[in-house]
C-alpha cells in the first residue's frame, strides 16, 4: 500500500480536513481533529489492515496557544509493513480525547502513561489513573511548566538545554 492511497483514505474519512505529509523515513503523518479519531482508527484497522497499535504518546508545546498539547498515535500494518502516525492537537483548556481501548486492548496502559506524565484525559477509559508516578502527585512531570534547572543557580543556563 502506498502513502498516496492511504492519504486518500484518510482525507475521505476526515472530510479533507486532515493535513498529511510524509517524513524523511517515508512514514505518513496525518494531523487530525479529536472528534475524527475513533472513526478514522476504526477504518484504518478494519479496512486498511492497521491492526497493531505501536505507541501512544504526547508532547507539550506551551508556545502554541490553543494547541498546547499533541497526542500522537503510531499504527502499523503488519502485512504491508507500513506505518502511519496520527497527531491530534489539544488546547490546554480542553485536554480531552476519546479512548482507543475500544479498538486496542494495549491502549489501556499507553493512555494511562500519557495521562500520568501529561494530564491528557482519555474519555471513556476504563481505569484512568497514574501508572508510574505516585498517586498523590498534583502535577504532571513532562509538561514544560518548570525550569530545567534550579532558578537560584547562577552557573547553569537553560539555553544550553534546548530552551
Amino acid at each position: 500500500m502506498k502513502n498516496e492511497i492511504l492519504t486518500a483514505f484518510i482525507n475521505e474519512n476526515t472530510n479533507n480536513s486532515a493535513v498529511c505529509s510524509v517524513d524523511q523515513y517515508d512514514m505518513l503523518n496525518a494531523n487530525i481533529k479529536a472528534d475524527q479519531l475513533i472513526d478514522l482508527v476504526d477504518g484504518l484497522k478494519n479496512k486498511q489492515g492497521f491492526i497493531y497499535l505501536t505507541d501512544i504518546c504526547a508532547a507539550h508545546y506551551p508556545e502554541k496557544v490553543g494547541a498546547e498539547f499533541e497526542v500522537i498515535y503510531h499504527l502499523h500494518n503488519l502485512i504491508e509493513n507500513q506505518r502511519v502516525r496520527l497527531k491530534v492537537a489539544l488546547a490546554e483548556s480542553d485536554i480531552n480525547i476519546p479512548t482507543l481501548t475500544v479498538h486496542f486492548v494495549g491502549a489501556n496502559w499507553m493512555e494511562r502513561e500519557t495521562f500520568d506524565f501529561y494530564g491528557v484525559n482519555f474519555v471513556g477509559h476504563p481505569d484512568l489513573r497514574r501508572i508510574l508516578n505516585m498517586d498523590d502527585m498534583d502535577y504532571h512531570p513532562l509538561r514544560k511548566q518548570y525550569a530545567l534547572e534550579d532558578e537560584t543557580r547562577t552557573d547553569k543556563n537553560d539555553t544550553f538545554f534546548g530552551r
